[in-house]
């Protein structure tokens, strides 16, 4: 639940509120003039003072709530009514064990590949709020870890678990294709994607790249693929018995496969080589994958008002009380 003022701008009356105020602490008490006046004031003590200022701060209590409840105060919250769908978006992520190379970096700390695709892609999810998206993840095997959902609170958890060599560590890229494509086929939207990432060359499955992404786009699914990793070799973290070192080794990164996949798909190859890079690549294919999204929004408020209302008119009665009855003033 959310709280809001339907009329702000009458709290701005809080501003002649204060004026008002100075001016009757300023202002002179009635009182009559009498010879002991200064022996009988000796008498009373701050106890008095207060009692006698009773119907004036009642006064100010109504007049602070009449205005808290002119202002309508409100709880509210907001339900949404998709009247078309968005994109449908599998995301196909490479967790073989080459994605443990660290030539990437966060916040100026070397990271793994995994951990700087991990980073960009949460980003990604956070973006798409209009969209269903699932996450394939392969390896040596590949599995839907979440089919098309809006939970992105549930996205956001499994990517966040995702480990290197969860799912195996070599790389099959057909079966990821075709897993994701699988997931896609049978679904109405007016927008299919699928999105591969992936740092290595196919080298395990028994479905061939070309093969899965030809039939994936007869499906009228759109590949993009990004290639991960810089050109040279990659700094790996080793443990010995001295403790953890870094050993360089090349990643056999296949662009060549992995352009004629984004061909076939009807998409677009990114090569990725640091993190700016890959984040640039995901705000393109944001950018170019936009669907026209209608929604209806309804608002369920829950008025507050008689909460300060109701304790206004009980303080306006009590002023009225002590003023005729307790604190008579004599004309």
């Amino acid at each position: 639940m959310n709280f809001k003022f339907a009329y702000p701008t009458i709290l701005l009356l809080f501003v002649f509120l204060v004026f008002w105020v100075v001016y009757r602490l300023k202002q002179k008490p009635k009182g009559i003039t009498h010879s002991m006046a200064g022996e009988l004031a000796r008498l009373s003590d701050a106890g008095t003072l207060i009692i006698s200022r009773l119907p004036f701060l009642l006064r100010l209590g109504c007049l602070c709530l009449i205005i808290m409840a002119a202002a309508r105060p409100q709880l509210y919250n907001v339900s949404r009514e998709i009247l078309s769908a968005g994109v449908d978006i599998m995301l196909c992520l490479d967790t073989s064990g080459s994605m443990k190379a660290q030539d990437f970096k966060l916040n100026n700390k070397p990271v793994s590949r995994l951990t700087a695709v991990k980073e960009v892609v949460s980003d990604f999810i956070n973006k798409r709020q209009m969209d269903r998206i699932g996450l394939v993840v392969f390896g040596e095997e590949a599995y839907t870890q979440s089919p098309l959902t809006m939970d992105k609170g549930l996205l956001l958890k499994l990517l966040d678990n995702m480990e290197i060599g969860m799912a195996g560590d070599k790389t099959a890229i057909g079966s990821a294709i075709a897993i994701g494509g699988k997931r896609l086929k049978d679904l109405k939207a007016k927008s299919k994607v699928l999105i591969l990432v992936t740092d290595g060359r196919n080298n395990a499955g028994e479905i061939t790249p070309s093969s899965a992404s030809g039939a994936v786009q007869a499906l009228g699914i759109k590949i993009y693929t990004i290639g991960v990793g810089g050109t040279g070799p990659a700094p790996f973290p080793v443990k010995t018995l001295f403790g953890e070192r870094m050993v360089y080794q090349r990643v056999d990164l296949d662009e060549k496969t992995l352009k004629n996949i984004a061909r076939i798909g009807g998409g677009q190859y990114f090569r990725a080589a640091d993190s700016k890079e890959l984040s640039k690549i995901y705000k393109i294919i944001d950018q170019t994958e936009k669907t026209e999204v209608k929604v209806k929004e309804f608002f369920h408020l829950n008025e507050l008002y008689y909460y300060f209302l109701i304790p206004a008119i009980i303080f306006f009665g009590l002023e009225i009380l002590f003023k005729t009855i307790i604190f008579r003033v004599l004309p």
